[in-house]
């Protein structure tokens, strides 16, 4: 299915809102991003900090490049995070593998944020990595904003 055919059915089905673009959230979202992943790779924060850091950035990129498209996922609606997270193949391109590895690391996320569970170390460097891949994809694509 088309990229903009796959987000137009998301949006019918009311996982996606359509929305205006606008370049100073854009701008706003980019540099959060930029800013949690210098948090993410600072070794004297605590790995689930670091963790948390480097998934924000990962959503916040994801979040930009729906904007770029014209839509934002539905936070009424439950598993927004999920979504934002694959919709990456539609709006940046991304393979479906890395998805499959980005939604991990959601779920991930889900098990330190809610049951306590210990952030690994491959789980980071993991996490960190997508994210700087993820913010050359977006700096490609969107150049200097933000």
């Amino acid at each position: 299915m088309p990229s903009d055919a796959a987000l137009e059915n998301l949006a019918r089905i009311g996982q996606l809102d359509k929305v205006p673009f606008s370049s100073e959230l854009m701008a706003r979202m980019l540099a959060t991003a930029r800013s949690r992943l210098i948090d993410a790779q600072r070794s004297d924060n605590s790995a689930e900090t670091r963790f948390d850091c480097a998934y924000t950035a990962i959503r916040a990129i994801a979040d930009a490049a729906l904007l770029a498209h014209g839509y934002r996922t539905s936070t009424s609606k439950p598993g927004h995070h999920q979504t934002t997270i694959q919709c990456l193949s539609h709006t940046l391109g991304v393979s479906v593998g890395v998805v499959r590895v980005l939604d991990a690391l959601r779920k991930q996320r889900n098990l330190s944020d809610y049951d306590g569970e210990s952030i690994t170390d491959q789980a980071l460097v993991e996490c960190i990595e997508q994210a700087l891949r993820l913010q050359e994809l977006a700096v490609r694509r969107f150049g200097g904003q933000g």
